[in-house]
């Protein structure tokens, strides 16, 4: 589903079907401005924060357009260019516009462009558009994606069946208790749920009922500051599951074992440093992260031994064959190249292959864990 097939079904403003693409420079007049948005401060923000997106843009471009509000300067004057999502891309494209000016990635920054103003509403719904089109969504920012959704969803029910809203309840900024409100105002009206099946149909997801509450639920129970860390380490579902039930009786204990963990430099072993606080409830956060580097070692040795083993026992027959990844590697390094060079997949091809990567991601996270 594309952007503008999630629009037509919300039905809103006209001002968000007059979005365009349009190449910004990134000095001057029409350079986009930006207010401190996002999960780090921006004026802040080093090159050395920005080393790895930078190295990726001066390589392949900016994958995503930012986005950016245009609004009416008077007097004739150029509009102003106001960001609405994507300060570190911005960011990242200034620093090479100044250390980098031959590289052509450089010359200008991609953007879609959105008469302004808008209105809070319009502009967080012009997100989760864009956000939802793109397709590769981190669980935390997907979470709030569906819950916004939700809310909008109940919403539109609730004023069909007679329920006054006040406006100050779908101006609430946090999914999670936006969508509490309304619920307390639907009570035991059953016409005016808004079941996940709808929601998931309505936005052309292919995403299971249940995979949506477990997003969400991960997501509601979870410290927003240690969620945005967790997207950003790209801590997988099925380990955000296993922190948020450890939160439910020890909660300072899962938070202190995460901060352990990220402080090592190791994410990886966050699941087993999880499985070691749940099994022995009287570990400090440090002697959880010790176990978890026991068995992590455990586990690498036995991979080794199985590498080093004779080929044709039968316990070797679990290794993926390593031409196969080698081959699969390439056709997705080539599927890359074709989608950064402006291919297109098709609506069932781009469903398909992130339901799929979204599988393996969860697979191969299972296996460190294990």
């Amino acid at each position: 589903m594309t952007a503008d097939e999630v629009v037509q079904k919300f039905g809103l403003s006209p001002r968000l079907r007059q979005r365009r693409f349009a190449l910004l420079p990134l000095r001057g007049e029409g350079s986009p401005f930006t207010e401190l948005q996002g999960r780090l401060p921006g004026d802040s923000t080093t090159p050395a924060d920005l080393a790895d997106l930078i190295s990726s843009i001066s390589n392949v471009g900016v994958l995503q357009p930012v986005l950016v509000e245009e609004i009416d300067a008077g007097d004739g004057k150029h509009p102003a260019m106001k960001l609405a999502a994507g300060e570190r891309r911005l960011r990242a494209c200034r620093w090479g516009a100044v250390h980098r000016p031959d590289n052509p990635h450089f010359a200008a920054l991609p953007a879609v462009v959105c008469p302004g103003p808008l209105s809070d509403e319009e502009r967080r719904v012009w997100q989760l558009v864009e956000n939802l089109a793109r397709e590769n969504l981190r669980p935390g920012e997907l979470a709030a994606a569906l819950v916004l959704d939700r809310c909008a969803v109940l919403l539109g029910k609730l004023l069909a069946g007679g329920h006054a809203v006040p406006t100050d309840v779908y101006a609430i900024d946090d999914p999670i208790a936006r969508f509490a409100a309304m619920e307390r105002i639907r009570g035991t009206d059953k016409r005016c749920a808004a079941p996940w099946a709808e929601v998931l149909s309505r936005l052309g997801l292919q995403l299971s009922p249940r995979k949506a509450r477990e997003l969400v639920r991960a997501f509601a129970e979870m410290p927003r500051e240690i969620a945005e860390e967790m997207d950003e380490a790209k801590v997988s579902l099925h380990t955000r599951i296993r922190f948020v039930e450890l939160s439910r009786g020890r909660a300072q204990a899962a938070q202190d074992i995460w901060a352990a963990v990220k402080d090592s430099g190791r994410t990886r072993l966050l699941p087993s440093a999880l499985a070691a606080a749940t099994d022995e409830p009287e570990l400090s956060p440090e002697q959880a992260l010790a176990e978890a580097e026991r068995v992590q070692e455990q586990a690498d040795t036995a991979r080794a031994e199985k590498l080093r083993a004779d080929p044709d026992r039968p316990e070797q027959a679990a290794t993926v064959d390593s031409r196969l990844v080698d081959r699969t590697l390439a056709a997705l390094r080539q599927l890359l190249l074709a989608l950064v060079q402006g291919g297109q997949l098709g609506p069932h091809d781009r469903g398909s292959l992130a339901l799929l990567l979204d599988q393996l991601g969860d697979i191969v996270h299972k296996g460190e864990a294990a």
